[in-house]
């Protein structure tokens, strides 16, 4: 795409699903710029996943500034909160902000609720609930409002929300009614969401991780290996446990590789879902 009408001062923002080409677009206005590119990748953030999140690689983070991109450990929690207080220092500096999650994007332009932290044994509760009984029965507890507005097709969000009610006895619709003043409202910057072709992307998401491969993700994952813990935050990588199971003797290489490429074609559709429903004020860039 042609970045000639894209202000030359304003924040940008680039949000799309995997696979179709935001980091391209970020590092473009980055060195037209003299930007600071600003991850908004909720698994990019982790030190052990290079090559199977698709992160920057060492030449392109040595050739421009990039900001919060694999600094957190693979044990460590990092939530939308976490992400949101180191983002705040750096919008003095001009930045392009670039990510498929959309849950960081709508919390820097329109707030951020101040929830209190799970307490280690309601999360433990409730993983083993919704183990034993599906997201379904967690669903079925929460409050009306809270029930009505949450994505029934996303069992980690409805374990937080009934975490969150369990936690503090307010349902998580009733945090979220007193979200303080967004950081960067839309209104201050420029907000840009790809939407690409389905086949085309779904042609890509193939071929990069095939790519993967080639750029050592089965080493990556090898690393990973010892001590894995599929309860890690940062086990979520798509690709990880394919290749763990790989490793392991369970799957084939072939029979990872397929699955690990159905769980990305599988993401990117929630993702533009997602993007549909939740950015209708963002300007759309139609791909290829």
């Amino acid at each position: 795409m042609r970045i000639d009408g894209i202000s030359r001062e304003a924040p940008v923002l680039v949000a799309g699903p995997t696979a179709s080409g935001k980091s391209a677009l970020a590092m473009e206005l980055a060195a037209r710029d003299g930007r600071v590119i600003v991850n908004a990748d909720a698994l990019q953030v982790y030190a052990n996943w290079r090559v199977l999140t698709a992160r920057p690689s060492p030449a392109d983070e040595a050739a421009l500034p990039h900001a919060l991109y694999g600094h957190i450990g693979p044990d460590q929690p990092y939530s939308v909160g976490h992400w949101l207080r180191e983002v705040a220092p750096l919008l003095d500096r001009p930045v392009v902000i670039v990510g498929g999650t959309g849950l960081s994007f709508n919390a820097l332009t329109r707030g951020l609720a101040e929830i209190p932290e799970t307490p280690p044994a309601i999360r433990r509760e409730a993983d083993t609930r919704r183990a034993a009984e599906g997201h379904e029965a967690l669903l079925a507890e929460l409050d009306p409002t809270t029930a009505a507005r949450i994505d029934r097709m996303n069992p980690i969000r409805i374990q937080r929300a009934w975490e969150v009610q369990r936690a503090t006895g307010r349902g998580l619709a009733a945090w979220q009614s007193e979200t303080p003043t967004p950081l960067l409202p839309l209104t201050r910057a420029e907000a840009f969401v790809l939407v690409p072709d389905v086949d085309w992307l779904n042609t890509r998401i193939d071929r990069r991780f095939q790519q993967m491969l080639t750029l050592g993700a089965l080493e990556e994952a090898r690393a990973n290996l010892a001590g894995w813990d599929p309860k890690r935050p940062s086990a979520k990588a798509i690709g990880g446990p394919e290749l763990i199971a790989h490793l392991r003797g369970e799957l084939t290489l072939a029979e990872a590789t397929e699955a690990a490429t159905l769980a990305s074609r599988q993401y990117a559709k929630r993702q533009r879902t997602w993007f549909r429903s939740n950015m209708k004020p963002w300007t759309k860039l139609s791909l290829p």
